[in-house]
């Protein structure tokens, strides 16, 4: 655990190991919550919306010339079927 010194400003610095290991750079936002008689700090991450697009054809499978089927994606028949229970 750290101890961090609140300057004349109300300014506090993070331990530059914290700041690395979180991925905190300048312009990073950090939400302050306040409970009872502790404060937490909680880092504030972007969900960035990314177009999908570009990632058509990225991952390619030999086609087996049968369709699959719903069940073939369930794990536990797959399971089963490994050990010779008929399914």
């Amino acid at each position: 655990m750290s101890v961090l010194t609140v300057s004349s400003k109300g300014q506090i610095v993070l331990p530059a190991a914290l700041r690395r290991r979180l991925g905190l750079g300048a312009g990073a936002q950090v939400e302050l919550v306040e409970e009872q008689d502790e404060l937490r700090l909680r880092v504030v991450r972007d969900v960035r919306t990314q177009d999908i697009s570009g990632l058509a054809g990225l991952i390619q499978a030999r086609a087996s010339g049968a369709p699959r089927r719903l069940e073939h994606f369930d794990a536990a028949l797959v399971l089963r079927r490994g050990k010779g229970d008929a399914a």
